[in-house]
């Protein structure tokens, strides 16, 4: 039985738990979800389970436009090419695209999105060119972007005494968009620091001895990591057996998220400034819903993917509803400027770059219990750290405006 067919079956019974439908109901709106499910598995996963829950939970409501929800999903095995192939059978089947974790794939759906007019929410892919240079009328972006957790993650970066600084990260589009967008952001606040050391492993390839060896000879005094999963694993397990860990600084993306803490377990390094989820520790109604729900429904807590996959559909449905229709052209005006609800609290795309306003929490890795956790945390509202419009202009296409 194929995954998509599973999918359904599951959504097919939560329809009839919750809500009677006539023999002559319409057939069902349908969405085709398009990841990384067999080259990301920890993160895509919790996703996959996420956005199974907010499929069940609008189904057994009644569904939408009298209708229920299905979502037809497909592995693109990390690889864009893959991705293209599911998104040109998919675009003749559903009414809304949706997915995409690495950055590459992303954009290679974000373009087959502009070539084929078709309305695409990107939820995972974190790359700033997906809604600004190569940004389009079409494709929208959940998650908070490379600039954005740069710009978090600088506030925290500006208050170490470090002035030489040095960056490890995959050599891909996220990559590349999440060094470029942090050495923009802290040398406008501190001119004075200066980037001695670049490494550029390849995506799931680091050679964690071999580059902390480069890293080190440049005699750095605070890093900027962008690495995750296995590589992050490889990376600060070398770290710590060498001594680097934690004696150097470390500023690092996503490296709080409980995807990766769950697998460092006892070797997470104490201090390191993160952005990630530390759901054991958010008491806010939105989320104590959210996550007792998805515990509930899964025997296990969620993760940063559970909520991307959740919010993720949430978006789809409010947008369904603001346009009381399923035409692609007034799905994609319902998606500029709408507001919907996620685990985190309220946002919005904003308009002028399709952009969600979705934040992200900003802390300190620690230890309790021999599990990594995040400590000193806050919440930094997505909207904050959003360039001004000037700046988007400036970036992206003026036909992509329109």
């Amino acid at each position: 039985m194929g995954m998509s067919r599973r999918v359904w079956m599951g959504g097919a019974m939560a329809v009839w738990a919750g809500h009677s439908w006539s023999q002559g109901t319409p057939g069902p709106i349908r969405i085709g979800e398009i990841n990384s499910y067999s080259a990301i598995p920890q993160f895509t996963q919790p996703y996959r389970q996420g956005w199974q829950l907010a499929v069940e939970e609008i189904n057994q409501s009644g569904g939408l436009l009298g209708r229920a929800v299905e979502v037809i999903a497909r592995d693109d095995a990390g690889k864009p090419e893959e991705a293209l192939r599911h998104a040109i059978e998919l675009t003749a089947k559903v009414d809304v695209l949706a997915g995409g974790f690495l950055s590459n794939v992303g954009l290679a759906l974000a373009d087959h999105a502009l070539r084929n007019k078709r309305l695409f929410v990107a939820s995972e892919p974190l790359t700033d060119a997906i809604v600004w240079e190569k940004g389009n009328r079409y494709t929208f972006r959940l998650r908070p972007s490379t600039y954005m957790q740069a710009a978090m993650l600088v506030e925290e970066a500006v208050k170490l005494s470090a002035r030489r600084w040095a960056t490890i990260a995959p050599n891909y589009e996220y990559g590349q968009s999440a060094v470029a967008s942090f050495k923009e952001l802290l040398k406008a606040r501190r001119p004075d620091v200066e980037f001695v050391s670049e490494q550029w492993p390849a995506q799931g390839k680091l050679e964690a001895g071999t580059t902390l060896q480069a890293t080190m000879a440049a005699r750095p005094e605070a890093l900027f990591n962008v690495t995750f999963g296995a590589d992050l694993a490889r990376l600060v397990r070398e770290g710590n057996q060498r001594g680097i860990f934690p004696k150097l600084p470390v500023v690092s993306l996503l490296s709080g998220e409980p995807e990766y803490l769950e697998v460092l377990r006892d070797e997470t390094p104490r201090g390191w400034i993160v952005t990630g989820y530390p759901w054991d520790q958010i008491d806010t109604r939105e989320h104590a819903s959210f996550a007792a729900n998805y515990m509930r429904r899964f025997n296990e807590n969620p993760k940063l993917g559970s909520v991307v996959g959740y919010a993720t559909m949430q978006a789809i449905f409010a947008a369904i509803r603001k346009a009381r229709s399923l035409d692609n052209e007034k799905l994609v005006e319902a998606m500029r400027g709408l507001q919907f609800s996620t685990p985190f609290g309220p946002a919005e795309f904003r308009a002028i770059d399709h952009q969600s306003t979705l934040g992200a929490y900003v802390g300190k890795l620690d230890l309790r219990g021999n599990r990594g956790t995040m400590v000193d945390w806050r919440y930094a509202e997505g909207r904050r750290y959003l360039p001004s419009d000037a700046y988007v202009r400036a970036r992206r296409p003026a036909q992509a405006m329109r």
